[in-house]
Order: structure tokens, then sequence, then C-alpha cells
């Protein structure tokens, strides 16, 4: 399997990687692979921006709503789905397209997972007490304090993740960033990244363009109808945290809307600083012609075979 390639189309969130995957899926005749961990829940949809039923019916995708948020689904569960996954893929073909902006997930399927410290459950007891007592501005300070390095790059908003990475430090006195993976699994395929970008303000533009269709293609039925469940670790995202406490009577709507722009805006920043670590990536416009993309892609894939 060694001749076998994964084109990873990674980019921060709105910034249209869904249309190009669908697009080098077409012409490389393939499959696709979803790296995104908001997009994996079925009762997800409005406010994880699921591609459209046109989208998915326009090329075959893997791993959207195939779960739900009654499940426990971690990141090893997807890297080991993902990887069976590719196997079946490349029984017939020699390229698959993985898309996504979870850089946690995508590192997962490209590079493997690092191995970590058995956490005893008194740590995340404390901890998730802690949260419940103090908030998640205690946990973000914390990690602030102990691991810089990961503070820049995590979901600051995701208390799961927050937790994760102090619980590790608690139990091993070292910090979480400090046990991410130093040697790459060697995989039996090669993978070709290509980034998307675009000026700031473009993506902070599209990002209050989403969020408002959102709002208007439903959001706040989606959320009213899991709204109950607010405390499982699926729904501590972005889009839904924030219309709970509208819900709650903390905020006004226009203020709930106003902090899931601010909140994804800060995402997408997290997003280009974990990306940015790989050098290898090809950085393209995001208005650049897909044919243009196609043949400098081709190139670097026959490169790598000469």
């Amino acid at each position: 399997m060694a001749s076998k390639r994964l084109i990873s189309v990674i980019g921060p969130t709105a910034i249209g990687k869904t249309k190009l995957a669908i697009s080098l899926a077409n012409h490389f005749n393939t499959e696709i692979i979803s790296a995104d961990s908001r997009q994996f829940y079925k009762e997800m949809c409005v406010g994880t921006a699921v591609p459209t039923t046109e989208e998915l019916q326009s090329a075959t995708h893997h791993f959207i709503q195939h779960k739900s948020i009654f499940e426990k689904y971690s990141v090893g569960d997807f890297e080991k789905e993902a990887i069976k996954k590719l196997e079946d893929i490349y029984s017939d073909k020699d390229i698959a397209i993985m898309v996504g902006g979870s850089g946690l997930y995508v590192d997962a399927v490209i590079k493997g997972l690092d191995e970590f410290p058995i956490i005893e459950p008194e740590i995340r007891v404390q901890l998730n007490k802690a949260y419940e007592e103090k908030g998640i501005q205690y946990l973000q300070d914390d990690l602030k304090k102990y691991d810089p390095t990961y503070y820049e790059t995590v979901d600051l908003n995701n208390p799961h993740r927050l937790i994760r990475a102090l619980e590790v430090r608690l139990a091993s006195g070292l910090p979480y960033s400090t046990f991410l993976k130093k040697e790459n699994i060697q995989r039996p395929f090669q993978t070709f990244t290509i980034g998307i970008t675009a000026p700031r303000e473009l993506i902070y533009e599209r990002i209050n363009k989403r969020v408002d269709n959102m709002m208007a293609q439903g959001l706040l039925e989606e959320a009213r109808a899991i709204y109950e469940h607010r405390a499982l670790n699926a729904l501590q995202t972005v889009g839904y945290k924030e219309v709970f406490n509208y819900f709650e009577g903390k905020w006004t709507l226009d203020f709930a809307i106003d902090e899931i722009k601010k909140n994804t805006r800060r995402f997408a920043k997290r997003q280009l600083t974990w990306f940015r670590k790989n050098e290898s990536v090809l950085w393209l416009a995001h208005d650049e012609q897909v044919s243009v993309i196609i043949e400098r892609l081709e190139e670097r894939l026959n490169k790598s075979t000469l």
C-alpha cells in the first residue's frame, strides 16, 4: 500500500474546504473522509455546518453524522475507524481525500496518537468539580499558567479538552504539550496536505455570514431540541453553548449571536496556529481556480513517484 496517497484539505472554518474536497474527490474518482469532529453527531446539523444534501450526494463522504451525542466517541476511536476506512478505500483506489478543521483529528490519522500517562479517576473528578464550582475561566487560567504552548492551540471554550490537558499534567507533573508526538507513526500511505487561506478580514466576514445563515436555518430550534442534554461532552462547543446561555436567560439573543461569531473567530485563529506548524503544507488562496490547484497538486504527486 506504499503507493497509496492521502490528500488532506485543511484550513480555518468557513473557508471553503468542503467544496474543494468534493472537486478533488470527483477529479480523482475517490471518496472523502471527514475529520471535522463537530460534524460526527447526527443531532448537530445546523450548528456544525454539515455539508448540504447536494454536497453529500456529489461525492461519497464518511464520518458525517454517523454518531449520536449520547455515544462516547474519542479521537482514538476516530483514528482506528478512519484508518480502517482508508484501507477499504485503498482496496480499489490509489487516492483518498480527507477534509476537516479539527487539527487533533487530522493529525491522529496522519501521524498517530500520542502515548499519555494513565489518569487516576480521582484527578478527573477533582477537575470536573473545579469546573462546576469555578467555571471555565479557572481551567483556562490554569492551563495558561502550566502549559502556555498547548493553550495557544486548544479550543478554550471546550472544558473537556481543558480538563484532559490539566489531568495529564497533574498525573505526570509535565505539561500536556510535552507528550505530543515527537516521532510520527509510519503510515502505509503518503500524505499531501493542501491548506486554504485568505486575509483575516475575509475569514471573519465569512464566519459572521455563516453564523447569520445558521440562525436563519434554525439553529435555535436545533439547540432547543438537545438543550436538556447540554452537559454532554459533544455539546461543549461553539454555537450551542452560547444559545444555551440565551435559553437560561443569562444573555440576550443578540448578545449570544455576537458571542458565537466572536468565539468562532477565535477558533479559526487557533486552527491556523495549529496548521501552520506543518511546514509541508501547500497553502493556496481561497479563490484559486480548482484547475490550478489540481495542476499544482498533481505536480507534487508526480514528483513523489520519481
